[in-house]
């Protein structure tokens, strides 16, 4: 079966395509039960915004081009993975007030199941000693569009991707360029996000990134279980230092509850390949990330426990650096710099697991990066992870 390319938006040569829907017909197939769809979303904070709808006959995604082509929610089955976020999304960007004066206005945005933080910086809101805002909040890849986006439909690999480009870029600043596609295969219970971030210019660039993959119920919720490789784990802050002992566990849910986040180094197999599991309470369903640890040496592991209409969720966060403010971070030399003509690839593989069998067997794999390694649990804060 032939392999077809789609351009859905193109900015340089002025295409853009409101709506089409792709189909097995589409490469000549008759069976297959998966499709394509490009559209515009309407009405309320969503306005305007372009999306692309990807389902492989068993796992749909929504791609958020206009917000860094982030993912909306996933469907498996009768599962759905998304946290239920007090913003009524997806949210176009023009609605989120990146500059307030709080430095905080990427939250009026924030209610996907995957986007990116950086890629200039992450973390918290960081000023100049005049008071003047330097980096926002988490950054700005997570509120810029793509300008061009494709969509291919491979019948002999058996695949369905999503690619867009997105630029963070500005006269006399950082400059970098994100490429990022969605992979899946028809009929699969995985997903794979590939993202080549480049530097097109003559000027060296900064580079924070930190995927934030939220999870609310039915996966996070009181009595689930998360799993991971431990080398090293430490509380981000004071407010984290009971949570080092349940690290597993997540708590009932309790308004005004703070927020807790352990950063960790994760253990690797021979391959450098590791991977986390989040399983719903009795464990028979969950999601497992695997990324390989040369490329994310950081892991960062977000608890949100309040009520549940609030925002009951977690943050499975790969990262090449903790999310404090960025003159820690450089202070610590985890700001990676990116050289004129370099590219560097990240790889994240999300799982979705139906069943108890399927779950064990995903913990099993953890096991097994795990034995022979002696997990560091800190119970304080760690002077070189946290500047407090």
């Amino acid at each position: 079966m032939p392999c077809k390319i789609w351009t859905f938006l193109d900015t340089a040569n002025d295409v853009f395509v409101d709506e089409l829907t792709l189909t097995p017909a589409d490469v000549g197939q008759t069976t297959g039960g998966f499709s394509l769809r490009k559209r515009i979303l309407r009405g309320g904070s969503r306005e305007g915004l372009n999306v692309v709808e990807i389902d492989n006959g068993r796992l749909r995604a929504t791609v958020l081009c206009d917000r860094g082509m982030g993912l909306w929610r996933v469907w498996h089955d009768d599962l759905e993975l998304g946290w239920p976020s007090p913003v009524a999304g997806p949210v176009h960007p023009k609605f989120v007030p990146l500059d307030e004066a709080s430095g905080i206005g990427w939250l009026s945005g924030f209610d996907e199941l995957l986007c990116r933080c950086g890629l200039q910086s992450n973390g918290p809101p960081e000023w100049s000693p005049d008071g003047k805002l330097k980096h926002t909040l988490h950054g700005r890849i997570a509120n810029l569009p793509a300008h061009l986006v494709e969509a291919t439909i491979d019948g002999d690999r058996g695949e369905l991707t999503v690619s867009g480009v997105v630029d963070e870029a500005r006269l006399f600043g950082n400059k970098l360029r994100l490429r990022s596609t969605v992979r899946t295969e028809f009929g699969s219970s995985k997903l794979t996000i590939i993202d080549e971030i480049s530097n097109a210019w003559a000027e060296p660039a900064d580079l924070e990134l930190l995927y934030h993959i939220n999870l609310g119920p039915p996966l996070a919720a009181p009595g689930s279980r998360f799993d991971a490789p431990i080398a090293v784990a430490a509380p981000r802050d004071a407010a984290a230092i009971a949570a080092v002992d349940t690290w597993h566990d997540y708590p009932a849910a309790r308004p005004g509850t703070p927020e807790t986040v352990l950063y960790m180094q994760l253990a690797a197999d021979d391959t450098g390949r590791t991977s986390v599991l989040l399983a719903e309470p009795g464990g028979r369903r969950g999601l497992s990330l695997a990324v390989n640890r040369e490329q994310f040496p950081y892991f960062a592991l977000w608890k949100n426990p309040i009520a549940l209409i609030d925002g009951y969720c977690t943050g499975l966060e790969p990262c090449i650096n903790f999310p404090n403010v960025k003159s820690f971070e450089q202070a610590q030399g985890r700001v990676a710099r990116v050289e004129p003509g370099e590219t560097r690839r990240f790889e994240i593989e999300l799982e979705v697991h139906s069943d108890a069998e399927s779950v064990e067997r995903a913990r099993r794999r953890i096991d097994q990066i795990q034995a022979g390694v002696e997990p560091r649990f800190y119970h304080t804060p760690r002077p070189e992870w946290s500047p407090e």
